[in-house]
């Protein structure tokens, strides 16, 4: 058995998250079953660099997997991309050491959220539609709040199974583009929902309802109820992966 190393995009519109659950279709599902049919259909689990919600999608995601050495990699390539549907598709494949983990041997994490300020048919899977005015300076001085190492509870979702909630964040922006804003934020690890439910609060800031400086103390509430509800899943993004 060889471990390999793959590198996907996928759109999260119709998937129920990225890992495998019973009665509802994953991207994991749809990924092992494929692989599996180049192997007599035995299924041979995945490991994913982590998990995504409902909806939500990937520019880049990594996983990892034990199989049979390919013949050609090149050929397995092409026939997976083949046989997959069109929202995933996998971009590279590679041999890798058999202590290679794609959870736990990533470092960084990055992920963008996008937001159109004008309504627009096409990119309604892939962004949210916000109408109302925000004020993006007052959005970014709060965003600059949330690099370091701390207490992410008040942005995350309830009862989790997590060991802890400190995470570090090493950069949080936002930037301007043709249809609107987009958000990006890397971390060494995020929390569930964690993401979304930060964009809700900054958006609240740009909005005036809340005042940059507060976002200290929403942070050291701990408490989910100080933090603004969470924004829609299909404008996130888990955007790239770092090693």
């Amino acid at each position: 058995m060889k471990r390999y190393f793959f590198e996907i995009s996928y759109k999260g519109t119709k998937y129920f998250g990225w890992q495998r659950q019973p009665n509802q279709i994953s991207v994991q599902e749809v990924l092992e079953e494929t692989i599996g049919k180049l192997h007599s259909n035995t299924i041979y689990p995945l490991v994913g660099c982590g998990r995504t919600d409902t909806g939500v999608h990937a520019y880049h995601y990594v996983f990892h997997i034990d199989l049979p050495e390919m013949s050609s990699i090149e050929q397995t390539l092409f026939k997976l991309n083949r046989m997959l549907p069109d929202s995933i598709v996998i971009h590279s494949i590679k041999e890798v050491s058999n202590d290679f983990h794609a959870r736990f041997g990533a470092t960084k994490r990055t992920y963008r959220y996008f937001i159109h300020t004008q309504k627009n048919a096409f990119i309604t899977e892939s962004s949210t539609y916000v109408a109302a005015p925000f004020n993006i300076d007052k959005m970014n001085q709060a965003a600059k709040h949330l690099i370091g190492t701390q207490d992410f509870t008040s942005l995350s979702k309830l009862h989790t199974d997590v060991k802890t909630n400190i995470c570090t964040v090493y950069s949080a922006e936002w930037f301007t583009t043709e249809t609107g804003v987009y958000f990006e934020i890397s971390a060494d690890r995020f929390l569930r929902n964690m993401v979304r439910a930060t964009v809700g609060t900054l958006l609240d800031v740009g909005f005036g309802k809340i005042q940059p400086e507060e976002l200290p103390g929403i942070l050291e509430a701990k408490d989910r109820q100080a933090a603004s509800i969470s924004v829609p899943a299909h404008g996130l993004f888990l955007w790239k992966v770092e090693y």
